[in-house]
């Protein structure tokens, strides 16, 4: 039972962290923590350095001192001072083990300083690498997320009806256009052209014979004469004789 209990929280905490986890956001801090981590390693570089530096000054120091005990050593020797070279030679041997000692010591800094700097090395190159590799993968996310927002749009797009719909709306569209014009063809065939014409040159007829009216009354024209208004009057008569 426990077991079980055990299964179900780590399946229900795994289920959490895979959910809040952006591998975007991931791999940006990672970047950050890789640049975060020259700093340090920086430091404890020049720390190395510091330590090779303070022993070759010692190493330098015990050197002139034992050159320095080694003539003095000589020169009570050659002054038959043979209780004077005893004394330097007892501090010249120590000078010397210590001498040894600082060698063996400059010798170990020295070949951590060369480790350090091509750890470093190493480091700066791994860094490259896997900032680039981190970089593409954060442009390839961001490329990923764009085609997921279009594909999101041209789903929702279809799937609200209007691909669906679309050419159907266009045929209603151009079948209710083409009722209309038949109705309106049908209109016009069903007009009387010639009765329309007639009436219209009536009205332009009418209008003449006002405007002749208004230029009598202000003296602009005279009546026509009354032969000619006689022989207008016969010819017509005659005409209707003719015709009887």
């Amino acid at each position: 039972m426990w077991n079980r209990f055990r299964r179900a929280m780590r399946s229900f905490f795994g289920f959490f962290v895979s959910s809040i986890e952006d591998p975007e956001l991931i791999l940006e801090q990672n970047i950050r923590d890789l640049n975060d981590q020259v700093p340090r390693m920086n430091e404890s570089i020049a720390m190395v350095r510091a330590n090779v530096t303070l022993l070759e000054k010692e190493n330098l120091k015990y050197r002139t001192e034992v050159n320095d005990l080694t003539a003095k050593v000589k020169a009570s020797i050659q002054a038959s001072r043979d209780d004077l070279a005893a004394q330097y030679a007892t501090r010249l041997q120590m000078e010397k083990s210590a001498l040894a000692r600082n060698e063996e010591q400059l010798s170990t800094a020295r070949a951590a300083y060369d480790k350090a700097l091509t750890v470093k090395k190493m480091f700066m190159r791994e860094k490259d690498k896997k900032t680039q590799e981190a970089m593409g993968a954060i442009r390839d996310a961001r490329r990923a997320k764009w085609q997921a927002k279009v594909a999101d749009a041209m789903e929702s797009f279809q799937v609200a009806g209007i691909d669906a719909t679309h050419d159907e709306m266009l045929r209603k569209v151009q079948e209710s256009a083409a009722v209309n014009e038949a109705r309106m063809q049908m209109a016009l065939e069903g007009v009387d052209h010639q009765s329309l014409q007639i009436e219209e040159e009536a009205e332009k007829l009418q209008a003449m014979e006002l405007v002749k009216q208004f230029k009598m009354e202000m003296g602009i024209s005279s009546p026509a004469p009354v032969s000619e208004t006689g022989e207008a009057a016969e010819k017509t008569i005659g005409k209707k004789v003719e015709v009887k």
